[in-house]
């Protein structure tokens, strides 16, 4: 006989099973796939529910008030579970509840099996970016009418219960044997579910798969690029161009202008061009349309943007769009650093070799069923937040020179197949870090070509001063020595090595240079003045004093990475010479040791940068420790900025670089500048949007000196101002802040009240990742977002969601930051004006930014609201305002006013737009 699930779901009165109370019950009966009864029930908890609850799952107390208790319903509870597998989504807090009621009951306890949805769904479901119940059932197409109701969440479990059996089946059984023999550490009887599915599973591997050393993979292939050499020239004006686009395209004259300047810019002399277009023309469209008329596999149109979500944009959405309307397609190619993609070979030695830990094994069986879907093997493809756990540190990809053509993954390698890939591409699509770090590799990973353009360009110069910045903590650098002994790596290590007579002595020499390293760091800490502070720009004459001693262990220190350094290149020959003879698991070893030979590189450099290099450009800072016998080490190089310098900017004949906050009024030179190639051309796309109809600009008519205010006064002024316009006006709402401290000594005072009124306020930093945090904040029905500085540009929030953008301060950078302050004392030796040349313009930009979240296309409607007096009452603030659009309405009004005012801009704008 078919066991019976039941799924179950409980609202309760809170989390501590103690003294909270159950206040629906909700459960679902399935077998052999198939709903067969359903059971649910309000319940009296003999307590009041919490305002938070009822906003969360709209249940009153006057709905449970004639609802039955407990005890009244608990014997009918226990029997219809009775020889049933108990199901839920999060398994472990229904479970124990439900059976922590019913002994209160005096009944017998629960002690019948159960199976967790949430870890079926991370293995089984392993792209998905959410687990939460609500978001796999968007994701999947589950209707999902009542969230947090019991009857609703059970009946959606008991649906996501047999979408992950039905796919569990459809797996090969290779794969889902190797899952079963992991699952051992899943929760409660999660396994032995799986070891029933597998016992049902006779299927053999379709056409699409094939097996691979034990492990089942998703067959890949290279579209070769068809050359199909149409005469065609590109269409230059509006009646080619509405010919070309058919009814594919829709004719957008400032889009045209786009096109034309990047074909002409392409087919011209000159090196570099600055555009500036506004969001929501069809940028992307803009420039692949014409580049498609040049761009070839062996001179491939480069196209940097600011982030892996906006490369899988172009990629995914873009490209298909301007190839319906293409008699040559382009062939693009997403492309990333190599520790993006899983090393087949290292992946197969961690099976070989299971651990005891969950986690681990929870991505190794997640991991297996993501081979059988992916042609990439980009672990980006997974949706996680961080890569950093030990198992992605194993099996990330070293590089194509780590591999051997004798290993069983050889010719399925995903690396190569990248490659192949790109080999056959015209355009190439890469962020900003991928094309900055350029410069730090021995052999570039792009190739050379004419043309290279730079998408949300108003990005680079931040990305750049951010991967100028070195960090080294000496204590860390030791711990990790003393770690890798005790774990026995470098005995290990040795033992690998044990054959190879000229090696191991080089390997023994090593690491005894390595802890004569660490014994001369800390005798070089020692030697520094102990009130040095970590704040303070530290000069020369700060570290370095007259004694002999200082400068002989200086230059010592300085011998010890030169030696170090050299013998890890040694090494690193010789370990890629033994490769292929090595086993598995003991290239894992391996690969952890030249992970570590990467970390000490950079860290060499930064160390004898920091202490040789005092030329003004670069900016030093030092924390000591505690003990004085380590400290933590800082650099930046205020230059690093400059792309002139850079290796990637000699290898294009012709570099765009495109965005849509570029110019600064009165500066228009400014961008260019900060790239250190002033003489730069600049054009403009003159604006499209109707700011007069689509949007409002309110600055509040009273407001506190902020420059004065205490911490307190100023998060009490805030939460004042915001609070009815957060919460009288039903829209979205983006709230941004300049400093963390601000934004959280706000929510602390409004974050309650928002429970109580059932709106979902989000803030960074108290709800995991930034994607995360947007993701929650997409599928709140009008959420109200805090964000500080990367959420003041970059953030694609399209279409409705997001009506009004809170500006809670001049979005100056912090003068007393210690980059800014060495930025600013830098440019002030040079003579140049910091806080015109400087602050301002990048606070101008700042503000234009927080407009562009609003208006992104000629449909959408927005107002923002400064909550600072200074954009009014100063000259630089007036400069600001000339910076936005000339026909933006400016209202000056308090909160109560700017509430009633917008509600009634949306209510006449909206019905004018239909």
């Amino acid at each position: 006989m078919k066991p019976i699930y039941a799924v179950v779901d409980l609202e309760t009165t809170g989390t501590d099973a103690a003294v909270d109370r159950i206040i629906q019950f909700g459960c679902v009966l399935v077998q052999d796939g198939k709903v067969i009864n359903r059971f649910a029930t309000d319940i009296n908890p003999d307590r009041r529910i919490s305002r938070q609850i009822q906003n969360l799952t709209h249940i009153t107390n006057q709905q449970v008030k004639q609802a039955p208790y407990f005890e009244d319903v608990a014997d009918i509870i226990f029997n219809l579970l009775s020889n049933t597998i108990f199901v839920a989504h999060n398994i472990y807090f229904d479970y124990q509840f439900l059976s922590n009621e019913l002994v209160r009951c005096g009944l017998p306890a629960l002690t019948i099996p159960g199976i967790d949805t949430v870890e079926l769904a991370q293995v089984f479901l392993p792209t998905e970016s959410s687990f939460r119940l609500g978001d796999l059932a968007d994701s999947i197409g589950f209707v999902h009418e009542n969230p947090h109701q019991a009857d609703s969440d059970a009946e959606v479990t008991a649906a996501l219960l047999m979408y992950i059996e039905a796919i569990m089946k459809e797996l090969p059984r290779t794969t889902l044997k190797q899952i079963a023999l992991l699952s051992g550490q899943m929760g409660m009887q999660t396994s032995d579910f799986i070891h029933s599915v597998v016992n049902e599973t006779k299927v053999t591997i379709p056409e699409t798969l094939e097996e691979v050393d034990g492990i089942v993979l998703r067959k890949k292939e290279v579209k070769v690029f068809e050359r199909n050499h149409y005469d065609k020239q590109y269409p230059q004006i509006k009646t080619e161009k509405i010919a070309q686009f058919g009814d594919y395209l829709i004719y957008r004259k400032q889009q045209a202008r786009l096109m034309n300047a990047v074909y002409n810019h392409f087919t011209d002399t000159e090196k570099n061009v600055i555009i500036e277009a506004e969001t929501g023309m069809g940028k992307t469209i803009g420039y692949l349309f014409p580049a498609a008329y040049l761009a070839t596999p062996d001179n491939p149109l480069i196209v940097s943007t600011s982030s892996i979500l906006l490369q899988n944009q172009i990629m995914d959405k873009d490209v298909p769009l301007v190839n319906r309307v293409l008699d040559q397609p382009i062939q693009a190619t997403v492309v990333k650093s190599h520790r993006h993609y899983i090393d087949l070979q290292r992946f197969k030695a961690t099976l070989e070799h299971p651990t005891d830990q969950k986690q681990y094994a929870q991505y190794q069986m997640g991991i297996l069923v993501w081979l059988t879907k992916t042609t990439t093997g980009d672990f980006d493809e997974l949706n996680l937040v961080r890569l950093d756990h030990p198992l992605f540190t194993e099996i990330r990809h070293r590089g194509l020179e780590f591999l051997s053509d004798k290993q069983a993954f050889f010719t399925h390698d995903f690396l190569r197949h990248l490659y192949k890939q790109v080999a056959q591409s015209n355009v190439l699509i890469v962020n900003h870090s991928f094309l900055l770090q350029e410069n730090r590799r021995q052999q570039p990973l792009l190739p050379a070509s004419d043309f290279l353009l730079i998408d949300e360009a108003q990005q680079l110069p931040s990305q750049a001063e951010g991967l100028s910045q070195y960090t080294f903590d000496s204590a860390y650098f030791k711990r990790q020595y003393l770690q890798f002994n005790e774990e026995g790596l470098f005995d290990a290590m040795a033992e690998v090595l044990e054959s190879e007579y000229q090696i191991l002595p080089l390997f023994n020499l090593y690491r005894e240079a390595l802890a004569v390293l660490i014994d001369t760091q800390e005798a070089f800490f020692a030697t520094l003045d102990s009130q040095v502070n970590v704040l303070q720009v530290l000069q020369h004459k700060d570290i370095f004093n007259e004694h002999i001693e200082q400068g002989r262990i200086y230059r010592r220190l300085v011998l010890n990475y030169q030696e170090i350094s050299e013998i890890q290149q040694q090494l690193a020959a010789c370990f890629m010479e033994l490769n292929e003879h090595l086993t598995a698991q003991q290239r894992l070893l391996m690969a952890r040791l030249l992970d570590y030979f990467d970390q000490f590189q950079i860290q060499a450099y930064t160390v004898t940068t920091w202490l040789d290099s005092w030329h003004p450009r670069y900016v030093h800072w030092l924390r000591l420790h505690p003990s004085h016998q380590s400290g933590t080490i800082e650099l930046a190089d205020l230059e690093g900025k400059q792309v002139a310098e850079s290796k990637w900017y000699q290898r294009y004949r012709h570099i765009i670089f495109l965005g849509g906050t570029l110019k600064v009024p009165g500066n228009k030179e400014y961008f260019a500048h900060q790239l250190g190639i002033p003489e730069t051309p600049v054009k403009t796309i003159p604006a499209f949007y109707d700011y007069e109809k689509q949007a409002r600009l309110y600055v509040v008519k009273q407001g506190i000196s902020i420059q004065q205010a205490d911490a307190n006064e100023y998060a009490d002024y805030l939460a004042e101002a915001l609070t009815p316009i957060l919460f009288e006006l039903q829209q979205p709402i983006l709230v941004l802040f300049t400093a963390h401290e601000t934004l959280k000594a706000v929510y602390d005072r409004l974050h309650k009240k928002a429970l109580n009124q059932g709106r979902e306020l989000i803030a960074q930093g108290t709800g995991g990742s930034r994607e995360k945090i947007l993701k929650k904040f997409l599928l709140a029905e009008n959420g109200i977002l805090f964000g500080t500085n990367s959420f003041w540009e970059g953030v694609d929030l399209p279409g409705q969601a997001l009506k009004v953008a809170i500006v809670t301060r001049l979005p100056f950078e912090n003068p007393q930051n210690p980059l800014v302050n060495a930025r600013h004392a830098y440019l002030a030796a040079q003579g140049i004006d910091t806080f015109k040349e400087d602050a301002l313009p990048k606070a101008i930009l700042r503000l234009r930014q927080a407009l562009g979240r609003l208006i992104r296309s000629e449909e959408d409607t927005g107002v923002m609201i400064v909550l600072d007096r200074r954009l009014l009452s100063t000259k630089y603030g007036k400069r600001m305002v000339k910076g936005l659009p000339k026909k933006l309405p400016l209202i000056e009004a308090t909160p109560s006013e700017m509430t009633e005012d917008i509600r009634h801009f949306f209510e006449t704008e909206n019905e004018s737009l239909l």
